[in-house]
């Protein structure tokens, strides 16, 4: 039995290098840039003054400003897939999507067409009519670009905008679906002189970025592989008389470390809330809720636990136990919700799946293992 106690040790060994493999989710592939705005043919020999390669989703602005008439002809260009979506936008209050007056390309009908929307909420979006007068829209699709041609009437006293472009991966019931939220999305905002005929960008959105990523990795690993290694200890080690009370120890430091570790990813998440006003996630925030809720009955019912012999502590462990794997279900789930929301390369949801087939593949030997102690025990004792 004393290898079955050692086992223990090595199997937590081998949980802190899990750990470590996860940490990478804080890098962030960063997109290729190519600067060929210069050299791109634009159909029906359309010309513009200016030519800009914007710094994020490998997108461009063609550009010319009519100071007399006090209009703005655009060609902004974004690769997307056939049934995705590119948006450029001028924000007349700042450099955020909430109050943007966008035009927006996608298919309807296998035809490219290009609408205008007034994002006045994140939660949903349809077309309306904008702040500004377009005298001219039209999209087109090849070889995997979107192109938004447009022509829009600007206030004569409007020499600077604030510019903001997007692409997304989807469209439902012809609506745009929202956007991912890596660094080249959050921070795809910038200037437009039009006096001067330059361009500028900002990556403000960074700390943002590295907020989510925070609250990302604590959950996943207090939520999606903490609680469920310490219900593996509880579960089987126990088994084990020589492994007697250090099964109880393991399990109670993986409980209370996942419970610290989870809170702060609930804290990190009330604040990322409180800065976006307007974002909402419900299904992901409600089972985060409810994982805090149950996490922390589950702490308080430690001081309430009854001795072995007690006439209710057969009561007590059917909670303990309910509740930890409800705990154990609702966290897996709400990870690959976030890991949806947060949308890293897949190869970091690949990664967190193997984590799963590990933990799932050990508590199938130790399954298997524990029943065939078990067994041998009944066997004895009816002999």
């Amino acid at each position: 039995m004393a290898s079955s106690f050692s086992f223990s040790f090595s199997f937590s060994s081998g949980f802190i290098a899990i750990l470590g493999f996860l940490s990478v989710l804080f890098l962030q592939i960063q997109p290729s840039h190519s600067l060929t705005c210069s050299s791109q043919q634009l159909s029906g020999n359309r010309l513009y003054d200016h030519c800009n390669d914007l710094p994020q989703l490998s997108s461009y602005l063609h550009w010319t400003y009519n100071s007399t008439k006090s209009y703005l002809k655009i060609a902004f260009l974004a690769p997307a897939k056939t049934d995705g979506w590119v948006a450029w936008a001028i924000n007349p209050t700042g450099l955020t999507m909430l109050g943007c007056q966008a035009l927006i390309a996608y298919q309807v009908d296998g035809k490219m067409t290009v609408k205008t929307f007034n994002v006045d909420s994140y939660q949903s979006i349809a077309p309306s009519k904008i702040a500004y007068d377009v005298w001219y829209k039209e999209a087109e699709y090849s070889d995997g670009m979107m192109r938004i041609y447009a022509t829009i009437a600007l206030p004569s006293t409007m020499t600077t905008i604030n510019q903001v472009w997007q692409v997304g991966s989807s469209v439902s019931d012809g609506i745009p679906v929202a956007h991912a939220f890596q660094a080249s999305n959050l921070n795809a905002r910038g200037t437009l002189d039009l006096s001067k005929g330059e361009s500028s960008s900002t990556t403000g959105g960074d700390d943002k970025l590295n907020k989510r990523n925070i609250h990302g990795i604590l959950n996943a690993v207090s939520w999606g592989i903490l609680f469920p290694v310490g219900v593996i200890f509880a579960r089987y080690l126990r088994t084990f008389p020589s492994a007697d009370p250090a099964w109880f120890y393991l399990h109670l430091s993986c409980q209370c470390s996942a419970y610290v570790i989870g809170v702060a990813g609930w804290a990190t998440g009330l604040k990322l809330g409180s800065e976006s006003a307007g974002v909402e996630y419900s299904t992901h925030r409600n089972i985060g809720i409810t994982l805090f809720c149950f996490a922390t009955l589950q702490i308080f019912a430690l001081f309430l636990r009854p001795k072995k012999d007690h006439k209710y502590r057969i009561f007590w462990n059917v909670y303990h136990h309910s509740i930890g794997y409800l705990i154990v279900i609702l966290g897996i789930i709400n990870v690959f919700k976030g890991l949806q929301i947060l949308d890293p390369a897949q190869e970091w949801k690949r990664a967190y799946v193997i984590v799963l087939i590990v933990l799932g593949a050990i508590a199938l030997l130790l399954e298997a293992i524990t029943w065939t102690v078990v067994l041998k025990r009944k066997s004895s004792k009816t002999t």
